[in-house]
């Protein structure tokens, strides 16, 4: 019995996977509170690599992510993803802002990310649109939980 559900865990699981994907790679914008360039290249039929370059407080962060994609809500071209990823960052920071110590005028940061988000696949023009919640931590530098990342993100797919 254990080996039925286990064979019937995997199938269900690969029918997923199959239906998850429906481009390689995909180039865009990622707009928020922090704004740049997204990269997203699937390594597996569900799984994905993400590279995000993105400006903010006068300087710049590189993130990487591993997501797992599947199909949302049974509707054909619309995705939900997770994943974690790490980032490094550097900025000057923002005069007058809450976050920053006022003696201190840069930052260069370490940490870790995750990722959640829904993305759906135009089917007439080859582009999709996402939007996700990136939740981050500093470890090293300015450490602290950042909850703010949400965006909206355009991408050419093919």
């Amino acid at each position: 019995m254990k080996k039925l559900v286990f064979v019937m865990i995997i199938l269900l699981t690969a029918t997923i996977a199959v239906q998850a994907q429906d481009y390689n790679t995909g180039i865009g914008f990622r707009g928020g509170l922090s704004n740049g360039l997204t990269v997203k290249h699937f390594i597996s039929s569900n799984t994905a690599l993400e590279g995000l370059l993105s400006t903010r407080w006068k300087g710049f962060h590189i993130t990487g992510l591993y997501e797992i994609h599947a199909v949302a809500f049974n509707v054909p071209r619309l995705n939900w993803y997770y994943g974690v990823g790490g980032h490094i960052g550097f900025w000057d920071g923002y005069e007058d802002h809450p976050w920053f110590d006022e003696d201190a005028n840069g930052h260069t940061v370490i940490g870790v990310d995750g990722i959640i988000g829904l993305e759906y696949n135009i089917e007439a023009i080859p582009f999709n649109i996402s939007l996700d919640w990136k939740p981050g931590f500093n470890i090293i530098g300015y450490t602290g939980f950042w909850g703010d990342e949400l965006a909206l993100s355009l991408r050419f797919i093919f």
